[in-house]
């Protein structure tokens, strides 16, 4: 069953569940659309038969889930009154990885079933804190966290949830893009898909134990 309380589990790492569940959260979201090309004097070219010019589709930008979170330790017991024992665990998703070179992508999760919103998973890109009540040794006991995900796309499996045709193929010693091009489209010419797909540059630098995207034809 899902958690009743929003709960962030790092990549690798413990999870995290809030003390206290956001009163609200908000998912934005990009769609960029490309206007039509400027003729040489700087005007558009139109179309009598269209209400509008006719745009075309650049591709998506990255979700963006913000949270304000609240903290409070004033009940706690004397050891475990600074909020920072609580906050900063957030803080450090913001720290790189040595592993990874980065910090941790994170799956956040709230509610107990699947949707477009949760689980979402992203990566830490902005965090504010806010400390609002100080005991008489200056520990704060209150805080207020904005924190902001940025999602995480992982290439190969969001292209099987877009294209669930996309397959993939492992390289293996004495392949060659025509080779895997002759076996997957039965013509050794359509080799060039493959390396579009890939960003290949060099059709002939193809390393055993590489992945390969291969389109559907």
């Amino acid at each position: 069953m899902a958690p009743s309380k929003l709960t962030i589990y790092p990549k690798g790492g413990d999870p995290i569940e809030v003390m206290f569940n956001p009163n609200s959260y908000t998912i934005s979201k990009s769609v960029e659309w490309k206007p039509p090309v400027l003729t040489t004097t700087g005007s558009t070219t139109a179309d009598s038969g269209t209400n509008a010019p006719t745009t075309s589709f650049g591709g998506g930008g990255s979700r963006r889930l913000e949270l304000e979170l609240f903290f409070d330790t004033t009940e706690a017991e004397p050891d475990a009154r600074d909020v920072r024992l609580q906050t900063d665990r957030l803080v450090r998703l913001t720290r790189i990885e040595r592993k990874n070179g980065r910090p941790p992508v994170c799956d956040v999760s709230w509610g107990t079933t699947r949707t477009e919103d949760f689980p979402f998973t992203g990566i830490i890109s902005g965090l504010t804190q806010r400390f609002v009540l100080f005991d008489q040794v200056g520990r704060p006991l209150r805080a207020y966290l904005n924190v902001a995900f940025t999602e995480f796309l992982n290439r190969e499996d969001d292209e099987r949830i877009t294209d669930p045709e996309t397959t993939t193929r492992v390289v293996r010693r004495g392949d060659s893009l025509a080779t895997i091009a002759a076996e997957t489209y039965r013509d050794p010419a359509e080799w060039r898909v493959i390396a579009l797909a890939n960003g290949i540059v060099d059709p002939f630098v193809l390393p055993a134990g590489s992945k390969l995207t291969l389109p559907k034809r």
